[in-house]
């Protein structure tokens, strides 16, 4: 129990401290207006309270990942504790002050346009390509449990229920943000944050003891923790969809010093989640073994149902059926209100969204495939979510290294992660199933090998920008 608490705390210095740093680096000007007043539409930008845009945010990236993943991630024991903290406070919140306060400084671009700006045009076509992908993947798969929980629990059948979730992820697609997202997200954000605090409090004063450090891999079946834990617990830790949230957000704020609450803040408040679930993981069901036979008999929803109904009685039990219908929906459907905006830049220079006939006719060529996708097994979804979430989450950290690069600011803080995730995936996608399946000590060779290559890559990037750098008075003297 003194590993879980000293988890909590170690979050909450790196908010107070850690943020202020990365503020600092970033160098935030409140003088300059937002996209949010420079280019109000009454639709993406609108001016919107921090609290608010927090909450959103929260919600926004959050969902049910933090709790599916970090259930899911508990099986390798508290070494889950290890990833979830330090991957949080240096490459998660990190990772998503950047992607939505560079949106900001370009106008509210979202993410492909920030890739292509700072890494060129070749990576932008692949990132548009994969983003929207992650995109439909994510609607997919964040749409096909709460179908099935409510065919389950009522007399409408799976498609029917599929139909009118996404009915609702159209109209939240088309509709002005302050209509239906401003208004409800704050009111659900609060709800996530306070059933994760209602386990965490009942399971502290539980009679199971919740398992201290170790840095053991105890899975069950004995899956290596490199890279896995890290694709396993996204969520919670860092994750590329977040890069794609962002810009959604960053679009309604008031002044840049709110960005540090907002995009900071939220990712601590969403590791701290995932430290709970992860925790109620491990220990509730008598370690691991215990855990892995749960999520076998009932799956992820299942182990959250059966945590939920027994540390909180009725009022879990409803929490639990909330959380498992109502959190992923509405992931799902910011992740097509992202697909539509990322294709409104694409197609910019084609014609203008000025009504919503447009809007909608962007919102179908994502909305298709993604209704198509939700038919099919929830678990194959999920594992392509997991590999192509975390090599958008690598992407986004070489684009702000870049912009840190170029703007000659202190850019180890998002180039040492950005390394660390490009060793993950180059690693995860040669061993994981799929990937290429290739044996786990031939898949380190080569995640090693092209990891080091990007290395090379990064430190001549060094030397041409501090060349640059020094050469600049001559220039302006000249």
């Amino acid at each position: 129990m003194v590993t879980f608490f000293g988890a909590i705390i170690l979050l909450l210095c790196g908010y107070v401290f850690y943020s202020k740093f990365v503020e600092r680096v970033f160098v935030v000007n409140d003088n300059t207006p937002t996209p949010a007043y420079a280019k109000r539409d009454n639709l993406d930008f609108v001016p919107m309270s921090w609290w608010k845009g927090n909450l959103i945010q929260l919600l926004n990236i959050a969902g049910l990942g933090p709790i599916y993943g970090a259930v899911a991630g508990a099986l390798y024991g508290p070494v889950a504790f290890v990833w979830i903290v330090f991957g949080c406070i240096f490459a998660g919140a990190v990772h998503d002050y950047f992607s939505g306060m560079m949106s900001i400084r370009h106008q509210g671009a979202q993410f492909p346009t920030l890739v292509g700006h700072y890494l060129g045009k070749s990576v932008k076509v692949f990132i548009n390509v994969i983003s929207l992908v992650l995109m439909i993947l994510v609607a997919a798969a964040f749409t096909a449990g709460p179908a099935q929980l409510i065919a389950q629990i009522t007399p409408l059948s799976f498609m029917a229920a599929l139909l009118i979730i996404f009915g609702y992820f159209v109209l939240a697609t088309i509709l002005p943000i302050n209509r239906i997202i401003g208004r409800i997200y704050p009111l659900l954000g609060g709800i996530l944050l306070i059933m994760a605090i209602a386990i965490g409090i009942s399971l502290i004063f539980s009679d199971k003891q919740i398992p201290n450090l170790t840095f053991e891999n105890l899975h069950p079946g004995e899956l290596p923790i490199w890279p896995l834990l890290m694709v396993t617990i996204s969520c919670g830790a860092i994750s590329g969809f977040h890069s794609t949230q962002s810009p959604i957000v960053a679009c309604t704020m008031k002044k840049e010093t709110d960005g540090r609450k907002i995009f900071y803040g939220a990712m601590v408040i969403e590791g701290v989640i995932a430290l709970i679930w992860a925790a109620a993981g491990m220990t509730f069901f008598n370690g691991t073994s215990g855990l892995q036979e749960a999520l076998a008999a009932g799956g992820p929803s299942g182990v959250v149902n059966e945590i939920s109904t027994t540390l909180l009685g009725t009022i879990g039990g409803i929490l639990a059926i909330f959380g498992v219908i109502i959190l992923p929906i509405t992931t799902g459907d910011t992740a097509l209100r992202s697909s539509r905006m990322i294709l409104t830049d694409v197609l910019a220079k084609f014609f203008k969204m000025d009504n919503k006939w447009k809007i909608l006719l962007v919102t179908i060529p994502v909305s298709i495939p993604a209704l198509f996708l939700a038919t099919i097994d929830y678990t194959f979804l999920w594992r392509y979510v997991g590999w192509t979430n975390q090599v958008v989450a690598s992407v986004m950290l070489w684009t702000a290294t870049m912009y840190l690069l170029k703007s000659h600011k202190f850019h180890w803080i998002c180039g040492i992660p950005a390394l660390f995730m490009t060793g993950v995936v180059c690693t995860y996608i040669f061993f994981a199933p799929e990937g290429l399946s290739m044996p786990y000590q031939q898949s380190m060779v080569i995640g090693f090998s092209l990891t080091l290559l990007v290395t090379f890559w990064y430190i001549k990037q060094i030397i041409k920008y501090r060349r640059l750098k020094i050469d600049e008075p001559k220039e302006h003297v000249a």
